[in-house]
């Protein structure tokens, strides 16, 4: 065999391996995981089950809205674009994690926050309120034992001493 027929025989091999692995590595790089769905999927909650993360809900809709994801995410789109994608079309209500600013900042993170504290301060001024009613050294007022009847009232009286001693 010729010096010019190795290397042309080389040059067929080369192209003829060229084409076969080339639609494997386009293939490939568009191929999104599960995991890298349910990366994004587990910020987004279900819009039919209250309070579900997407990537762990079985309905119909949250497998479409895990599809979406895998569509956006071959696109190219960044998790954050994805999220912004859906506080836009349904709200941030859907977001696992609201962005904190405008009536979202006062409503999730200021208010609870400011609810706790004057809570707080009305507790302990009831607490106040009960140590100045009842004071420490003075006994408690008892009410008069008088039935009008002499047996019952002698009986009633020393029971009271006993309770006194």
């Amino acid at each position: 065999m010729t010096n010019i027929r190795k290397k042309s025989l080389f040059r067929w091999l080369f192209l003829a391996l060229l084409l076969v692995l080339l639609p494997t590595a386009v293939y490939g790089q568009g191929e999104i995981t599960d995991d890298e769905v349910n990366a994004v999927a587990k910020d987004v909650y279900c819009p039919v089950c209250e309070s579900t993360p997407l990537d762990v809900c079985p309905t119909a809709a949250c497998a479409d809205w895990r599809e979406l994801i895998r569509v956006k995410l071959a696109e190219g789109q960044s998790r954050d674009e994805i999220l912004d994608y859906f506080a836009r079309q349904y709200g941030e209500g859907v977001l696992a994690n609201p962005p904190r600013r405008g009536a979202s900042l006062v409503v999730l993170w200021i208010l609870p926050f400011a609810l706790v504290l004057v809570g707080l301060l009305l507790f302990s001024r009831l607490l106040r309120g009960l140590r100045t009613a009842a004071p420490a050294g003075a006994p408690p007022a008892r009410p008069s034992a008088a039935t009008g009847d002499p047996v019952l009232d002698d009986y009633i009286s020393r029971v009271e001493r006993e309770i006194e001693e």
